[in-house]
């Protein structure tokens, strides 16, 4: 793998955790620490009437004046459109981005093309992030420290989430893992790292 370029004035920081160990929560006040305006790409689908809650939870969490763009799919085209519009972009998540992918694709579909179109798309967000001069922030679930999947699709989509999470945080300038709402830096570059408190309490809850 060649080596990454590291390009001075921004930054692509990835963000990993379990679920409600406080990654959105940790995400949303780095974002605002990182600069005003500030693009959130959301890849949630609202399906039911809790997912539409969770959403709306989310979104009260943000700051009313940062623009929000609802992208399942072909997130690395809303980044490049956002580019010269934002300072931070924070994509929320890439744990939903590769699921989309893989329901898109149907239970039946080979494992092999749905894994070749994940690596697709996450080089094709990479490659936005490398030609633009925006910060990136992009929070992911870990997702492989529990029990065995029992069917084939959970195993085929944790899988995938896994090598397309070391892919982003072998590009990432800086990766944190969070643990009950507390942010551990497990990767850091040249830069001076940035020293945040745990998360506050209007955010408690978001994951």
């Amino acid at each position: 793998m060649p080596e990454k370029r590291q390009k001075p004035g921004k930054q692509l920081i990835l963000i990993l955790g379990g679920v409600r160990s406080g990654k959105s929560a940790f995400a949303l006040e780095l974002a605002r620490r990182m600069g005003q305006r500030v693009t959130f790409i959301a890849t949630a689908r609202a399906e039911d009437e809790e997912m539409r809650r969770r959403i709306e939870e989310h979104r009260k969490a943000r700051p009313p004046h940062w623009r929000t763009i609802e992208a399942r799919l072909e997130v690395a085209r809303a980044l490049r459109e956002e580019s010269d519009q934002a300072e931070v972009i924070l994509l929320d998540c890439l744990t939903l981005l590769v699921s989309n992918l893989l329901l898109e694709a149907g239970e039946g579909a080979c494992v092999g093309e749905v894994e070749a179109r994940v690596m697709a798309e996450v080089a094709q967000l990479l490659a936005a992030f490398e030609d633009g001069t925006t910060s990136l922030i992009v929070v992911s679930n870990e997702v492989g420290m529990g029990v065995v999947p029992p069917h084939p699709l959970g195993r085929a989509y944790r899988d995938l989430l896994g090598k397309a999470n070391q892919v982003v945080s072998q590009a990432a300038d800086k990766v944190y893992w969070m643990l009950a709402g507390l942010p551990v830096e497990i990767k850091a570059s040249g830069l001076a790292a940035t020293t945040l408190q745990p998360c506050k309490a209007q955010c408690d809850g978001q994951t």
